[in-house]
């Protein structure tokens, strides 16, 4: 079997990559039968003369790769029919925006595999670059709020050589007396904690968080129960807000009472309901003064982020009494940092790390079988359908 790795097509250009040229090393190395051709590309973190020199095949054609895995969405007209592929599609939320690439997908008789369905057998996600948007979402909180209040400035991650020098700027601050409240438990707000914790900020009760004063930052991270509750006040049951979310609502608004940074990390269903709400920014007793949406779903949980920013001009100002976006210096703003590629600010240290992940968990699969349902969880079109497990987006790929 053969796999191609693609060069990104998207613009502005992502660095990241599936595998480095150690990762294949060691795929072929492992697997006899596994055969790779690296697609040349100028952007990528990883040159094509340190795949050449590991002794990894690299070309401008890889039309002949059974398999194909990129780490962003192709482009419509570059699909090649009746082959595989892996990628974020970002469909499986029927985004609006990419319907074509989907019912592509269908119409070329495309195995699409993305990279967010590939879960266990308790639909725990396998793999993903989520840590790393975690490291850099809180690197880009604390770098918001100096700018913010004039205490510090730091460099834009991206200019940094990966998350040990990120660590080494955020070690040299002074910071004040600040609290965080994280939402999530998954792969982001472990990334985002990991970085608190290597900092020595530390991680305190939520009852703490919420009626005790420090002389030192602190946080709290929350999970799904702590942010929302039933609407009539009758015990969360996860299954049942999962299956109607209708009946509950925010309980977050205690933690933007006392908090001065706040990172999301949740994952967000759609019809589930907001989090942090325009009322409650626009309350007098609202204390956040950044917001770092590291999941960045615009039109989502979080009011305040009302479009996706770049690495570039990562961060925009909102006012909370008129609901727009306004400068960041602008006295009465919110900082809002909403970029929604944050690992590729750390391109070297997430792609090592993705490849890490995706040859413990996918790759075996080609080889055995597919034994333990990896491929089978993971696989959203077949034969030109969708499969069972994705037939919910039929009225999204027919347009209704």
């Amino acid at each position: 079997m053969k796999f191609g790795i693609l060069k990104e097509r998207k613009n502005p250009p992502d660095r990241r990559v599936v595998f480095s040229p150690e990762a294949l090393v060691q795929l072929k190395q492992q697997y006899p039968d596994f055969l790779v051709t690296v697609e040349s590309s100028k952007d990528r973190i990883f040159t094509d003369e340190e795949y050449q020199f590991a002794g990894i095949e690299v070309a401008k054609d890889v039309s002949d790769c059974d398999v194909l895995i990129s780490v962003k969405e192709i482009p419509v007209d570059e699909l090649i029919p009746n082959k595989s592929y892996f990628f974020f599609s970002h469909t499986i939320k029927k985004q609006p925006h990419n319907r074509a690439l989907l019912q592509a997908v269908l119409e070329r008789n495309i195995n699409l595999y993305d990279h967010e369905t590939i879960v266990d057998q308790n639909n725990r996600r396998l793999i993903g670059f989520g840590k790393y948007a975690g490291y850099v979402g809180v690197y880009n909180s604390i770098r918001a709020f100096g700018l913010k209040f004039g205490l510090f400035k730091l460099p834009k991650a991206s200019t940094l050589n990966g998350k040990e020098e990120l660590v080494r700027h955020l070690k040299r601050l002074v910071l004040p007396p600040l609290k965080f409240v994280i939402t999530g438990k998954g792969k982001v707000s472990k990334g985002a904690k990991e970085i608190l914790d290597t900092l020595k900020i530390k991680e305190v009760t939520i009852e703490n968080y919420l009626t005790k004063n420090y002389t030192q930052s602190v946080y709290t991270q929350l999970g799904v129960s702590d942010y929302y509750k039933r609407k009539d006040n009758k015990s969360f049951d996860f299954d049942e807000f999962k299956s109607s979310p209708q009946d509950y609502e925010s309980d977050f608004e205690k933690f933007t009472k006392v908090s001065e940074i706040y990172i999301s990390g949740h994952f967000y269903s759609v019809g589930s309901p907001l989090i942090l709400t325009r009322e409650m920014l626009q309350s007098k007793n609202c204390k956040i003064k950044v917001v770092a949406d590291v999941s960045c779903d615009i039109n989502g949980p979080i009011a305040c982020t009302l479009r996706s920013s770049t690495i570039e001009e990562p961060f925009y100002g909102y006012l909370p009494l008129e609901g727009k976006e306004v400068d960041v210096f602008h006295p009465a703003a919110i900082v809002v940092m909403a970029v929604d590629n944050l690992p590729s600010e750390l391109p070297r240290d997430a792609s090592v790390g993705f490849g890490e992940m995706f040859t413990e968990h996918v790759i075996p699969a080609f080889f055995n079988g597919d034994k333990d349902g990896i491929l089978e969880r993971a696989q959203i079109s077949k034969d030109g359908q969708l499969t069972v497990r994705f037939s919910y987006l039929q009225d999204y790929v027919v347009g209704k």
